[in-house]
């Protein structure tokens, strides 16, 4: 600390800063950040102010004049038209290409679970997709028939901080499972989710009806879009992430999508699936 506001241009020379970041704050008005810019500009220190909207991309939001002033102006994000139909092209096309190369290691993954466990080797699940609209998703069955009725008899163990149970070392799961979760291979089976137009290939984490019933209204932003196979979250830590950050990052992904983010996100996906961390 170097004192007061009064005394940045002393504090800057003393520790010969180039450039000063003034965040939002009820303290600094527009004459204070005007008195402050004529100090800096005499030794010709940059002056940089953030804007508040942190979590909006940086291409919806410029400054325009209105009546002779500097606003903000800030664009919607664009969820609908020409990009959105191109991202569902992708989706399917995409979605349809995988499901022919991967077939024989899907079928592959069909016989050992129901070799290993009794049981379909499918499971599925109502969870909400876009706009609020349920949809049952698939997934490769990777525990016991009697999950659910066991549920009960751990629930204390939860290490999720969110609506979720979460437990890495879960005695439900059967052996071969262990190893589905780990290469995300038990979500190869929501290709069909893409195909049908359910869900999308990069999108919010698809959420459970007890999920969207505990939302704030903030997080119903998240609905907007399709869920997705793979997101943010997916490559930023998966299940280790906690609750808040999750929600945060698909939020992020909401207000910033674009097609090329989508492509980063399916590369970086790659890296995350032979990482085992928090796939559990």
């Amino acid at each position: 600390m170097r004192g007061s506001f009064h005394r940045i241009a002393e504090a800057v020379a003393a520790e010969r800063a180039d450039t000063v970041i003034v965040l939002s704050c009820p303290e600094i008005d527009g004459q204070a950040l005007r008195r402050l810019a004529w100090k800096l500009e005499r030794s010709e220190v940059d002056l940089i102010v953030a804007s508040a909207l942190v979590d909006v991309a940086g291409d919806r939001t410029t400054v325009r004049p209105v009546d002779g002033l500097p606003m903000l102006h800030l664009d919607h994000a664009r969820l609908t038209g020409v990009r959105r139909v191109a991202k569902d092209a992708v989706d399917r096309l995409g979605a349809a290409f995988m499901l022919l190369m991967l077939s024989p290691l899907l079928l592959g993954a069909a016989f050992l679970i129901r070799c290993t466990s009794p049981g379909p080797a499918l499971f599925k699940q109502e969870r909400i997709g876009k706009d609020g609209q349920p949809f049952t998703i698939w997934k490769f069955r990777t525990m016991y028939t009697d999950a659910e009725r066991r549920l009960a008899e751990i629930a204390h163990l939860n290490e999720s901080d969110g609506v979720l149970f979460k437990m890495k070392d879960d005695p439900r799961i059967t052996p071969i499972g262990k190893y589905l979760r780990r290469f995300s291979i038990d979500e190869f089976p929501q290709l069909v989710n893409v195909l049908r137009g359910d869900m999308s290939l990069v999108g919010p984490r698809p959420p459970l009806a007890v999920e969207v019933a505990a939302y704030e209204s903030d997080m119903r932003r998240r609905l907007a879009v399709k869920p997705g196979m793979t997101g943010l979250w997916q490559v930023s830590g998966r299940s280790d992430l906690p609750w808040e950050e999750a929600v945060r990052l698909d939020l992020r992904y909401v207000e910033h999508w674009t097609l090329s983010l989508d492509f980063v996100i399916l590369l970086r996906t790659v890296t995350a699936i032979l990482r085992p961390q928090g796939a559990y």
